[in-house]
């Protein structure tokens, strides 16, 4: 089944990394260029505009910056998921008429600011706010003590262990080792891993999302639009967004993530299953979020994401193609990930990643969390 949507072109900024010479706002434009030139594309064609990250109104920003005045616009934000579930609206707006081609840009220099001594988001310091009174005085003020909290009750209750973690980040690490954009490239061991200290228990570094400065963008187009602009037509099969909480202390189950909702819808509109995809990017902040969406996704059963990932399974040369890039862990998190989880399945899917090219990939699932495990949003795409 199809939506009636496309994915024509998906691409990164110039340089992606470390990046102090360069501003948020040129992450975006240097990606929305790229991206479009990857759709046979320019920017008189886009009318619509999805963006956020980037300061208090971020798609009047963006637009400005670009040259735009768009018929539609948004700048939804539920964290790291918000650009996976730009889509998801990419598709409703162009499916009514609202616009025709849809353009979707990220860009942020987290690494770069620390020096700089700026905040690129808003402020984030109203005591009056509810984790402010209930979970900051408690530790819990970054998501290192709010992922942790959840994957030790996974561990309790699964007998998930922390080499079950160091699996993913030895998988990725290889993942990342075959694309040169990555930011960490060196291999690393499981034993390697194992005798690190802990940052947060039970996360190791490795365990953790980079922070980087990074920008990218995708465009997206009706189908029949899509076959007249002479590139790869990637179509967007099934989308779904769901969000289940804002403070960790809310969430209704430490062990599943809004992943179940989402991905359930995504694969009733698509009209296929866990076992038609053939390769996966899922949003990898911890090693365990990379693990309970497996889960959530109908990958493998609850409690079972250890056992599924034990073996090197999901390193290349393995079954299970996960985070090909290299993912947030090794490749690049510029603060929210999900734009370069759809960039890696569109290049997978059209067959552009070289080394670390999945054979006869056709169908590509990416799941983007935000939040503290709060939100997701799933889209499928195909080759057709």
């Amino acid at each position: 089944m199809s939506t009636g949507v496309a994915v024509v072109g998906a691409a990164e900024a110039d340089d992606i990394g470390v990046v102090p010479g360069k501003s948020s706002v040129q992450m975006h434009a240097e990606a929305a260029a790229n991206a479009l030139a990857h759709a046979n594309l320019g920017l008189r064609d886009v009318d619509a505009l999805f963006t956020c990250g980037l300061d208090f109104m971020p798609s009047l920003l963006v637009s400005e910056y670009l040259g735009l005045q768009p018929r539609y616009s948004s700048s939804n934000s539920i964290g790291g998921s918000s650009f996976v579930a730009h889509v998801h609206e990419a598709v409703l707006a162009i499916r009514s008429g609202r616009c025709e081609v849809a353009l979707v840009t990220h860009g942020e220099t987290r690494r770069s600011n620390r020096r700089r001594g700026v905040q690129a988001r808003p402020h984030h310091f109203d005591p009056w706010l509810p984790d402010w009174q209930w979970e900051r005085p408690y530790g819990v003020a970054a998501p290192p003590a709010a992922y942790a909290l959840a994957a030790t009750r996974h561990m309790h209750e699964y007998g998930t262990t922390t080499k079950h973690f160091a699996e993913i980040a030895v998988a990725t690490r290889a993942w990342a080792a075959l694309n040169p954009r990555a930011y960490r490239q060196a291999l690393l061991t499981i034993d390697e891993v194992l005798a690190a200290p802990y940052f947060v228990y039970p996360f190791r570094p490795t365990d953790i999302c980079l922070v980087t400065d990074a920008g990218g963008a995708v465009v997206l187009t009706s189908t029949a639009r899509a076959r007249d602009l002479g590139v790869p037509v990637v179509e967007v099969l099934g989308s779904a967004v769901a969000h289940t909480h804002y403070g960790i202390s809310q969430m209704p189950d430490l062990t599943t993530t809004p992943a179940a909702v989402s991905g359930a819808e995504a694969y009733r509109e698509a009209g296929i299953g866990p076992d038609d995809v053939d390769v996966a990017e899922l949003y990898d902040s911890f090693t365990y979020t990379a693990l309970v969406q497996l889960e959530d996704l109908g990958f493998c059963a609850k409690g079972e994401g250890g056992d599924f990932v034990s073996g090197q399974r999901t390193a290349p040369g393995g079954d299970f193609p996960l985070n090909t890039s290299g993912g947030g862990l090794s490749y690049t998190h510029p603060g929210m990930f999900g734009m370069f989880l759809l960039i890696e399945a569109v290049r997978q899917l059209r067959g552009e990643c070289d080394d670390r090219q999945v054979p006869a990939a056709e169908v590509a699932l990416v799941n983007g969390m935000g939040g503290y495990l709060s939100s997701s949003a799933t889209a499928i795409l195909g080759r057709r």
